[in-house]
């Protein structure tokens, strides 16, 4: 845990359109934050492990809020593992923000304040992270919340269907498939979820194909 009182290390603060959850196609601000526990095989946000710039809270408020947009999301890295990131959350969201929090699921969810919507990445086995889980935050799930899986290969695929059917009996969340990027053809991906009738959503990361892979800030 980063531990800062009333301070966040930043990556990036920047406005864009949302690329990924039922969200896909918004228009965001978004509050990286930096630091994070694993070390996924793909990663695509690796430049967000460490350095970072530190900021007062409340600059970051006013930073997000300028942009003069509805909707913000607090992303990673992993963004639990700054004390202060719960801070920020209640904050953005009692200045009237909805917001999304991305996080690996291997922090506890229960300091979040329960207005913000958990977008819950589960890491599958391709990724080499794939036992770090705190299978408890299942528990803390919603029905406004999702659960995304990345995924480079059938077995992947198959793990993903079976953490679905184990948690997903009572709260109804959201269910997310994203190709990992370069690593799987979405096609692929796709074919395999209509053949299967899969009760879930196929994710592609709009702001790649939009700015393309390797752009940062959007």
């Amino acid at each position: 845990m980063w531990s800062n009182r009333g301070v966040l290390t930043v990556t990036e603060i920047f406005a864009s359109i949302q690329g990924e959850t039922s969200f896909s196609g918004y228009p965001f601000a978004f509050v990286r934050l930096t630091g994070c526990n694993l070390r996924c095989r793909y990663c695509d946000t690796t430049y967000a492990y460490d350095a970072g710039e530190k900021f007062p809270l409340e600059e970051v408020v006013s930073r997000v809020i300028a942009f003069g947009l509805s909707r913000t999301c607090v992303t990673g890295g992993e963004p639990l593992l700054q004390e202060e990131a719960p801070s920020l959350v209640k904050t953005l969201l009692d200045r009237g923000q909805e917001v999304l929090v991305e996080t690996n699921g291997t922090v506890p969810l229960s300091g979040l304040d329960p207005r913000a919507i958990k977008i819950m990445d589960v890491k599958c086995p391709s990724s080499g992270e794939d036992r770090k889980m705190v299978w408890d935050n299942f528990r803390l799930l919603t029905e406004r919340d999702e659960v995304k899986f990345v995924i480079s290969s059938a077995e992947d695929y198959r793990y993903a269907k079976e953490i679905a059917a184990l948690y997903r009996r009572e709260k109804k969340w959201g269910i997310l498939l994203s190709p990992a990027f370069g690593f799987l053809a979405p096609e692929k991906l796709a074919g395999w979820m209509v053949g299967d009738g899969l009760d879930a959503r196929l994710q592609l990361q709009l702001h790649k194909l939009v700015w393309g892979p390797d752009r940062r800030g959007v």
